[in-house]
């Protein structure tokens, strides 16, 4: 029997205490706004998700604010700010990687 599906995963994540995970996503938060070098672009294509998709999250799970105060809380900084000082043109290459990456979303 496997016990390693993703079910299983999925209910032992769901047992984590939400003081820990709270926890470790402050630290997955401050850590992307240490790591201005990690592109969006470039989070999309790895893992498929990126500092946005954390702030789609926030929403989804009840944060008040509007997107663009989500937004401001994932970066650290108003969004046209971040994106003045640290986004870098996007590549044919990141923008194909991105969308491979996103398509393995759907679940």
């Amino acid at each position: 029997m496997d016990t390693n599906s993703p079910a299983d995963a999925s209910a032992k994540l769901d047992q984590l205490p939400d003081a820990v995970a709270a926890q470790a996503f402050r630290r997955l938060v401050q850590h992307l706004q240490h790591r201005h070098d990690a592109q969006n672009i470039d989070l999309m294509g790895l893992s498929g998700f990126c500092r946005n998709c954390l702030a789609d999250w926030i929403m989804d799970a009840g944060f008040e604010g509007d997107k663009s105060a989500a937004r401001e809380l994932i970066h650290g900084m108003p969004m046209d700010e971040w994106k003045a000082a640290h986004q870098t043109p996007a590549t044919d290459q990141q923008i194909a990687a991105m969308q491979a990456s996103v398509a393995k979303n759907l679940i």
